[in-house]
């Protein structure tokens, strides 16, 4: 027997909610025909419509490089901190006390301290290691700022699961290896996705401290939009963020389609 339908009345909350969602959504939709003007500068369409900001991106090869950079860097930055992060929850997780409480609240940092703060540390750090305007100190920096957010989702999903699954899995014959790879990961594999994908994006929208720690070697896409903008606001940047834009639409859209999905599948059963 299905459960009964609720119908909540579009009050005022809603009305606010759809405000807010304005409020914020709005500006991000001025860029759209920005990216389509004719003009050399970042303005409205003049004398018509024109794509050639948009063949200026894929054309241009400083943008293609950044975008390559920007990617590459944040893919290996986001694995490190995944993988760093998955050592210390599990060590964490088999491990309780106030000490393992200190380095949870330590491995936060980069969350607390301002990012300002950690420019100048890393620009220090990096200086001495040889590492200044390399991709090997720039990945790592990056992980760094990612590692919070994978403890947070790793941490997370260790939650919901058993301490002695791992106990149980060796009983039945399992090596160490096995027990993890087969009995645990499969169980947080969801927790391990978002850290990545948090990461990434952490990595991939860097600017602060990627000044700090780059010159001239290095050079990803977060940083050429900041100089794009810095020297004569230069309208491709509007149709890298349409592009963008479209994409984060795209990647809602199919998450909304599959939860719609999922609930109507369960409400079948």
């Amino acid at each position: 027997m299905r459960s009964p339908v609720i119908v909540v009345p579009f009050g005022p909350a809603r009305y606010m909610s759809l405000l807010v969602v304005a409020f914020l959504v709005l500006p991000l939709i001025a860029i759209v025909p920005m990216s389509f003007s004719d003009t050399r500068f970042l303005s409205m369409p003049n004398g018509g419509l024109s794509t050639l900001h948009y063949q200026r991106l894929f054309g241009e090869q400083i943008w293609r490089d950044s975008l390559l950079q920007s990617v590459s860097i944040a893919f290996v930055a986001a694995i490190l901190a995944v993988l760093l992060g998955l050592a210390f929850c599990l060590g964490a997780w088999q491990r309780q006390g106030r000490a393992v409480g200190l380095l949870r609240v330590l491995m936060l940092g980069p969350l607390i301290v301002p990012g300002i703060v950690h420019a100048v540390a890393y620009h220090r750090a990096l200086s001495m290691l040889g590492l200044f305007d390399s991709f090997a100190g720039t990945i790592l920096v990056h992980a760094v700022k990612g590692l919070p957010f994978a403890i947070l989702s790793i941490s997370a999903a260790l939650s919901s699961v058993q301490p002695a699954t791992l106990q149980l899995a060796r009983s039945f014959g399992a090596s160490p290896i096995q027990a993890l790879l087969k009995t645990l990961l499969p169980q947080i594999q969801s927790g391990i996705a978002a850290g990545f994908v948090l990461a990434f994006v952490t990595s991939w929208d860097e600017i602060v401290v990627t000044l700090f720690i780059t010159s001239r070697n290095v050079n990803t896409l977060p940083k050429q939009i900041w100089q794009s903008l810095l020297l004569n606001l230069d309208p491709i940047v509007a149709a890298l963020g349409t592009l963008a834009l479209a994409a984060t639409l795209l990647v809602l859209s199919f998450l909304w389609l599959r939860g719609a999905r999922a609930l109507a599948a369960a409400g079948s059963n």
